[in-house]
């Protein structure tokens, strides 16, 4: 009998058997692996201590034309004002050009949550998805980028009226998608800023802690909890299910395992990142690096248009 990818890690979770998982975006694709037979394919690094290398990892962008992404923005502002969403994550997928190999590009991309799937892609994610640890599951929704250069950033990102109602509408989400399979669920950490190197930039980056209590036989049944918070809010909107409709008919590119999950269960505690900073490479030899970013009533489409381009970059 074939399992599921849910199957797989109840199956393992019981066991305390140590594992690797991920999976795509639309939840077609997955991968779930004991981590004493992991292949060498597959190379991953979980919540690594980030040290800068200051290497300017430059890469040649071949974005989408502004008046393209313009006219997918407007459509996204005509269903905010209908009431069928009030928060899309908008992504596209932008041709890049590096002197650089998957394999070289996971070695040097200095980043907390690193993975390479065999030659088809490399993810360099700043995100947490969810962390498992003493029966307590904590989520960290992340929204609101600023250039650290810009004078007095953290103070601007943080009073920034359409970032906040952003990052709270975001934070709801997911409180809400903690509940489904948590008890307790609170807000233990609101609106802090880190920062992270993107390229030659220093970005600073908004996020939040969440966490909710578990039944202590969670390991049973952790294929049931990661399915349930599936896709992840932060790169879906609000509310998730007629939202994730609109982009599918919007963004017209398959995501594949971008914005997608992947983690590792340990026997007694697990982690996991979401896959954003994502470049692919095609069958043809092509490199593409898929990025976005949230579309709310408040959003500036050129401001917008920008990000979706700042955020193509190696961490280094």
């Amino acid at each position: 009998m074939n399992q599921t990818f849910q199957e797989k890690l109840n199956y393992y979770g019981s066991l305390k058997e140590p594992f690797f998982f991920m999976i795509s975006y639309d939840l077609t694709q997955s991968v779930v692996c004991p981590l004493k037979k992991l292949p060498p394919f597959i190379k991953y690094e979980i919540n690594k201590k980030v040290n800068s290398s200051n290497q300017n990892l430059v890469l040649k962008k071949y974005p989408i034309a502004f008046k393209t992404y313009q006219k997918k923005f407007q459509v996204l502002q005509e269903q905010i004002r209908a009431g069928n969403s009030y928060l899309l994550n908008l992504t596209a997928k932008t041709r890049i050009e590096t002197a650089l190999s998957l394999d070289e590009i996971y070695d040097k991309a200095a980043s907390k949550f690193k993975l390479q799937y065999k030659d088809q892609f490399v993810c360099f994610s700043p995100e947490q998805f969810v962390q498992i640890k003493n029966n307590t599951i904590f989520t960290f929704p992340m929204k609101g980028t600023i250039d650290a250069k810009i004078k007095n950033a953290k103070q601007l990102i943080l009073n920034n009226e359409k970032e906040k109602a952003e990052h709270i509408m975001v934070v709801d989400l997911l409180r809400n998608d903690l509940s489904i399979v948590a008890k307790k669920v609170r807000v233990k950490k609101f609106r802090y800023v880190e920062s992270l190197q993107a390229g030659n930039k220093t970005l600073l980056q908004v996020s939040s802690k969440i966490a909710g209590t578990l039944p202590k036989n969670w390991h049973e049944m952790v294929g049931d909890i990661i399915i349930k918070l599936l896709p992840a809010g932060s790169i879906t909107g609000t509310p998730k299910k007629k939202t994730v409709e609109i982009l599918k008919g919007i963004e017209k590119y398959n995501r594949g395992f971008y914005t997608g999950i992947f983690g590792v269960y340990d026997g007694k505690n697990l982690n996991s990142a979401v896959m954003i900073r994502f470049i692919e490479k095609s069958k043809n030899n092509r490199y593409f690096y898929k990025s976005g970013g949230g579309i709310t009533c408040d959003s500036d489409c050129f401001s917008e248009y920008q990000e979706l381009i700042d955020k193509i970059y190696i961490p280094s």
